[in-house]
């Protein structure tokens, strides 16, 4: 994304962020499918429309295409949260200097139906970590350390030891997770700590490494 500024996210740069997430949510989301509530009758939220998709070859500023729904106790939330999930380390920045809270505040916003599915989970989610802060230690989330945001976040990151009433947590953090992986990993900084160096020539190609060959269990077979 040649326009991508983590300080103001370009419409652009928001919708190609949004075709990118949606791949990855597909996956990050598998594991939950039996915890996800049944469709709606319609299958889309119900509503009279925007108008027009943006216009790209346009600037925006943030909230003028559609307006944005997080506040700032959300927005500060949603900060402390992903930076637990992409924490600043020797692989590269936080989650949060690289825009991706701004991204979900536009990934919630947004008018389109897969995106206004998410926003009751996302919403409701971010009122129970809320509600569980101060529950737990007194504490607004933002206010939280390391250890107790991890382990706010370990009674719903894991399905498989599943509390009773923790469905709609675990699915909301899942949730949250993919968006911030497939947010965080689109970009430049999120390429580089996995060594994506995008449609670059190269001298020459000999082929997929030998270990990963061996872990699919096949041969290269083209010189």
């Amino acid at each position: 994304m040649n326009d991508f500024n983590p300080a103001r996210l370009s419409r652009r740069a928001v919708l190609q962020w949004f075709a990118a997430t949606a791949a990855a949510l597909s996956a990050g989301d598998a594991g939950l499918s039996a915890l996800a509530p049944p469709a709606a009758s319609g299958g889309t939220p119900s509503g009279v429309g925007y108008g027009t998709d943006p216009d790209l070859l346009r600037t925006y500023q943030p909230g003028e295409a559609w307006p944005l729904i997080f506040q700032a106790s959300q927005k500060a939330c949603v900060s402390a949260l992903c930076d637990t999930i992409l924490p600043a380390d020797h692989l590269g920045p936080s989650a949060s200097s690289q825009g991706v809270p701004a991204f979900i505040d536009e990934w919630v916003s947004a008018p389109y139906p897969l995106q206004q599915a998410d926003r009751p989970l996302i919403l409701e989610g971010l009122t129970w970590m809320a509600d569980a802060a101060v529950l737990r230690f007194k504490k607004e989330v933002s206010a939280l350390d390391e250890a107790q945001m991890r382990e706010l976040c370990e009674a719903v990151c894991n399905p498989e030891g599943l509390r009773v009433g923790f469905k709609n947590a675990v699915r909301f953090f899942n949730k949250m997770r993919s968006l911030a992986m497939g947010a965080y990993f689109s970009t430049p900084a999120g390429w580089e700590a996995i060594g994506y160096v995008g449609n670059t020539p190269l001298a020459r190609f000999d082929g997929p490494p030998v270990e990963v060959l061996e872990a699919l269990g096949i041969q290269q077979t083209v010189v």
